[in-house]
């Protein structure tokens, strides 16, 4: 008799060691299996005729498609696999789905749209993937050749998001100032996300010198970012007191505006293009760009792929503090802290011990690992609006796991993963507070 127990529990004792087996037979500096074949070889069918991509759009290019080995090691991996057991909701079926239209066996239609649109981009498929295939850049350009199928409202209100609010921030402010009014009219899944107080018209400091007799290290501007800044303006306070404290000399240049990483996550590659360039016009001279939100750094990083010649010299603001050192040691904090980590912090940067190890340096402060930690929490930018079915499920699970540590404070290095711990901890009558680990840092050196 077939055992389903038994076999779960076989690969929850079995998942971190076939991951581990995996990443170590392929470390990440090897060559791709199968880049040694001959040109134009490939692993899976032939051509029947010419590409069916929708022109003047960008598409997956031929030699990522041709990387993926179809292999199946992603499957476990991927959320939306493991809630629907589809293989059409895995990496392998979204590719072999962008595969078919490359072949000119299908075209871009709405059974491809709700392939592209139930993926999160989370790419913990990237993290175990032998041949080191770039799903997230795949998916990018995936999800361009079918913003044309979307609803007329649909594009509208994307248009409206992506191309005028986000870009400009005198309209993200008057968004922030209008939402006590708005929020009644929300969508339910929206109302719940956004933050009861937004800071429509708060400022921060152009410059900010260390504190006198700490010694200066160097100059770091600070990317404000733009739901950061109207959201979780207390977060960019914070990050600039601990960057001071710790000797730099911090600069939150003019003219900044929304990095393009939510225009690029949903197929809206030229305006993130455009805000690429305007983002190296605004950091031009700097020497290092701290960013303290996972998802605008990971995506910053990749600017000189996006738009070459925009690539900035990006750093996360814990792997910053955890390189360079702290200076100022931080104080003391009775609390039980469980760390959340971003997908795209751990995915894409590779950050994973930095915060941990800064966390542990605050005294009376214990941290507690999540269950399954490494897994998506739902938010993946506006994904928990636009899929608020598979959002929810996953967010109830991560706030199913923070509950179960004990834990009174979870720390969370991106905003929409804040948010969205936020509203799945409040259902499930949490009061377990969501903060920024720079946050703590600065909490405990000001605590008396």
């Amino acid at each position: 008799m077939f055992d389903s127990s038994s076999v779960l529990a076989f690969y929850h004792g079995c998942r971190d060691r076939c991951r581990n087996i995996a990443v170590m037979a392929y470390p990440a500096h090897a060559e791709p299996l199968g880049s040694e074949l001959p040109e134009g070889a490939r692993f899976i069918g032939s051509p029947i005729a010419a590409p069916a991509w929708r022109a003047g759009r960008a598409a997956p290019s031929l030699a990522d498609l041709n990387d993926c080995v179809a292999c199946g090691l992603c499957l476990p991996h991927c959320p939306t696999y493991r809630l629907t057991g589809e293989e059409s909701a895995s990496p392998r079926g979204r590719i072999a789905a962008m595969r078919a239209v490359q072949d000119g066996i299908a075209v871009p239609d709405q059974t491809f749209e709700g392939f592209m649109d139930l993926c999160l981009v989370c790419r913990a498929c990237e993290d175990v993937c032998p041949s080191h295939v770039p799903f997230g850049r795949m998916m990018e350009a995936a999800r361009e050749q079918v913003e044309p199928l979307r609803t007329r409202r649909a594009r509208f209100i994307r248009w409206l998001g992506f191309h005028w609010v986000l870009p400009h921030p005198s309209l993200v402010r008057a968004a922030a100032a209008l939402q006590p009014i708005a929020r009644p009219f929300m969508p339910k899944a929206a109302r719940a996300l956004v933050p009861g107080r937004g800071y429509p018209f708060a400022r921060l400091p152009h410059i900010t010198e260390p504190p006198p007799g700490v010694e200066v290290l160097g100059a770091v501007a600070m990317l404000s970012g733009c739901v950061q800044d109207r959201w979780f303006h207390r977060v960019n306070l914070a990050t600039i007191r601990v960057l001071a404290r710790n000797g730099w000399r911090v600069m939150v240049p003019a003219g900044q505006a929304c990095c393009g990483a939510l225009a690029a996550h949903n197929g809206r590659l030229a305006i993130a293009r455009r805000l690429a360039k305007r983002a190296r016009h605004v950091f031009d001279d700097a020497d290092v760009v701290v960013v303290n939100a996972a998802g605008c750094a990971a995506h910053m990083a990749t600017y000189d792929e996006l738009r070459p010649g925009a690539g900035l010299p990006v750093r996360e603001v814990t792997e910053f503090l955890h390189t360079e050192g702290l200076t100022a040691q931080p104080g003391s904090l009775d609390a039980t802290v469980a760390y959340h980590d971003a997908c795209h912090a751990l995915r894409a940067l590779k950050v994973h011990d930095e915060p941990r190890d800064l966390l542990r340096t605050i005294d009376g402060l214990r941290l507690a690992e999540i269950r399954d930690g490494d897994r998506c929490c739902g938010a993946a930018g506006i994904y928990n609006v636009t899929q608020p079915e598979a959002a929810r499920a996953l967010g109830w699970e991560k706030a199913d796991a923070v509950v179960a540590t004990g834990a009174s404070i979870v720390a969370s290095a991106n905003p929409g993963c804040s948010m969205q711990l936020a509203a799945q901890l409040g259902a499930a009558g949490s009061d377990i507070e969501v903060v920024h680990p720079i946050e703590l840092l600065d909490r405990a050196t000001a605590a008396p």
